[in-house]
């Protein structure tokens, strides 16, 4: 399941970094929001939902967790801990709230530009946030 969650967050970071530059492009050269660009944010808002629903799974059942339940206080005086077993799980969970939201007040607007700044605003948080507690040195 590990390895699942792990390499799947590739496909997200790419999807995400693919929607936020895309909605950066369509916002300053002020673009037609087309049905290419609603597409890039779907996929975006899938790919990112799966990966919450395959983290959770692994998180429930990994060591960090299972630590956190035994013995909290020891769990937060370790950074390294800290990171695996709290701040990577909840600022996932913020990011993906912040993919989400984007995702439904795009759909409000409308005009185009409104739309792609929408998509920079919450995607682009997203993704600052998924790069903030990305566990590099698991990960790579």
């Amino acid at each position: 399941m590990k390895d699942i969650h792990s390499y799947w967050a590739y496909l997200v970071l790419a999807f995400l970094a693919f929607a936020v530059v895309n909605a950066i492009i369509g916002f300053t050269q002020k673009k037609e929001f087309k049905d290419k660009d609603l597409r890039i944010g779907l996929f975006t808002l899938i790919v990112s939902h799966l990966q919450l629903l395959i983290g959770l799974a692994w998180y429930f059942m990994s060591p960090w967790y299972q630590a956190l339940k035994t013995d909290p206080s020891a769990v937060m005086g370790d950074k390294a801990t800290r990171l695996l077993a709290v701040e990577h799980p909840s600022m996932m969970i913020i990011a993906i709230v912040l993919i989400t939201i984007g995702w439904s007040k795009h759909k409000k607007k409308t005009t185009d530009t409104a739309r792609f700044k929408t998509f920079v605003v919450f995607y682009g948080l997203a993704l600052l946030i998924i790069l903030s507690r990305i566990p590099w040195s698991n990960w790579i």
